[in-house]
């Protein structure tokens, strides 16, 4: 199967833009309809949640994605794999529903943390199988490289979520409404989704038994595989928020929590990346085509760190003007934990795409060591800080974790036959993002008006970056034709238009 990876990543990376945008425009809402403490409680079962369908999912949808796209011999080998992995999610689903239920019914949660979490753990055991059934169908859809039609569903899911899940905790129905929210949106996705995957699997394959010689045991190694090595990832963004709460509280959980989520915005291209990368550097690590993969992965780290520098530099930059605006006077507070995740933000961004590739290569003991690693330092860190410094400490400790991540996978990819740093131009690398730091510092700090600073910095801020790129050749004019052609015009004229004028002004296009 030929997979259009560019394609695919500008379908994925669309859908987060479209994703991203109404998370900037559902947070603040969400977060005065809810006020500090509960939005603290609903991080908290939302991180509680993403731990919990690691091993619910228990790689389902890596496995779909690699599987599928390997298209072996035989016209029922998608079809196969499709009904093998979609019988285990209702199974785990259906298991992980039973014990949330348990759990709640138990009464060990209420007195632990809180009677009211009980009854949401009710709704998280509904919502398990909304989650579970739609990244399945998003998966089998990637595997099929058909992102233009899986990662719309995440864009409709979002917009239902919006709808439903903001409309009920506006009106007082608070994280009860916000979950119910959750479990109508994933829902329609869901049905939505089965409309397009009727028309390219067999569904009876989900009611049948795979015919003798499908490769159960292949498939079943690469799924425990992948729930450690998940886990172990989720880890590093999920073990703060859970041992911040019942340590330091709902209020200063609710402050860390909107600081991580500005900070996660530097993962929304990179994770872009990474989920494309997997399901399309598989096939290459079949042929065992090394150097392809090298180019693809020292190419795409490269261009990581260039966009994920410009937005940390602008989050930066701007983050005494935005936080207030955006999620009210006393998230103040949140700002010194922003600034603290960002460079481990950074780089876990980076390390993303790497690991992806590595991951499509199918040997994930490596991936587990440099993740377990990663995972440990942040655990130890913000067990030993979080009692001291409270927010500030899991800041810290965090940021840490995630800046190891891209220590140990560069480490591992270069073990396992590729090199992402082949390309990385570090010295112009460097000037680029301190001469342009400056720069857009310098115009943030003259200009005193919040709401005008965040009207200008950005666009500012990115033709600076982008000149200097340019002028430096950090990125090369011909680098970019390729993904400026996928853009409708008349905005791919204008785009090239003006790399063209940038590098034949410094003698690049001559």
């Amino acid at each position: 199967m030929q997979i259009d990876a560019l394609r695919g990543f500008l379908s994925i990376l669309s859908a987060k833009i479209g994703t991203l945008i109404l998370t900037l425009a559902i947070t603040p809402l969400l977060v005065r309809s809810l006020g500090s403490a509960q939005y603290g409680d609903y991080s908290f079962i939302l991180s509680l949640l993403g731990l919990a369908m690691i091993i619910i999912n228990a790689g389902i949808n890596d496995g779909i994605r690699k599987f599928v796209a390997e298209d072996r011999s035989g016209p029922t080998w998608e079809s196969n794999v499709f009904g093998y992995y979609t019988r285990q999610g209702a199974l785990l689903a259906s298991i992980g529903a039973i014990f949330f239920l348990v759990l709640s019914a138990s009464g060990i949660v209420g007195n632990i943390i809180g009677h009211r979490f009980e009854y949401y753990l009710y709704l998280v055991a509904i919502l398990i199988f909304g989650r579970q059934f739609s990244s399945i169908i998003r998966s089998s859809l990637m595997g099929k490289g058909l992102e233009h039609i899986s990662e719309p569903l995440l864009v409709v899911e979002k917009m239902m979520f919006a709808f439903i899940g903001l409309s009920l905790a506006i009106i007082g129905y608070g994280v009860t409404g916000v979950l119910i929210g959750h479990i109508l949106a994933s829902t329609f996705a869901t049905i939505i989704g089965l409309y397009y995957i009727s028309d390219r699997y067999n569904l009876h394959s989900i009611f049948r038994n795979p015919p003798e010689g499908f490769p159960k045991l292949e498939l079943l190694t690469f799924n425990l595989y992948s729930i450690v090595l998940i886990f172990l990832m989720n880890s590093l963004y999920n073990v703060d928020i859970i041992l911040l709460q019942p340590l330091a509280g709902s209020t200063a959980t609710g402050y860390y929590k909107a600081s991580l989520l500005i900070a996660e915005f530097l993962w929304f291209v990179p994770i872009a990346a990474q989920t494309a990368l997997l399901h399309s550097t598989s096939e290459m690590w079949t042929k065992r085509d090394l150097s392809e993969i090298t180019d693809i992965a020292a190419r795409v780290t490269r261009f990581t760190i260039l966009f994920t520098l410009l937005l940390a530099i602008g989050i930066a930059a701007l983050a005494d003007h935005f936080v207030p605006l955006y999620f009210g006077k006393e998230f103040t507070e949140s700002i010194i934990p922003l600034l603290l995740l960002l460079p481990g933000a950074l780089g876990f961004a980076i390390a993303r795409p790497i690991f992806a590739i590595g991951q499509g290569k199918g040997e994930l003991r490596p991936l587990i060591i440099a993740t377990g690693l990663a995972a440990l330092i942040n655990l130890l860190l913000n067990i030993i800080l979080i009692p001291r410094y409270s927010m500030i400490g899991a800041a810290v400790a965090t940021s840490i974790g995630y800046g190891s991540m891209l220590i140990f996978h560069g480490i591992v990819a270069r073990k396992i036959g590729y090199d992402p740093f082949a390309d990385l131009r570090f010295v112009r690398l460097a000037t680029t993002s301190v001469s342009s730091a400056l720069l857009i510092f310098g115009i943030s700090f003259l200009i005193k008006s919040a709401i005008l600073s965040l009207i200008v910095v950005p666009p500012v801020g990115l033709i600076i970056y982008l000149v200097i790129a340019v002028r430096t050749r950090t990125i090369d004019h011909e680098e970019v034709l390729p993904l400026v052609s996928r853009i409708p015009e008349p905005f791919s004229k204008w785009i090239l238009s003006f790399l063209h004028h940038i590098s034949h002004t410094t003698g690049e296009g001559k």
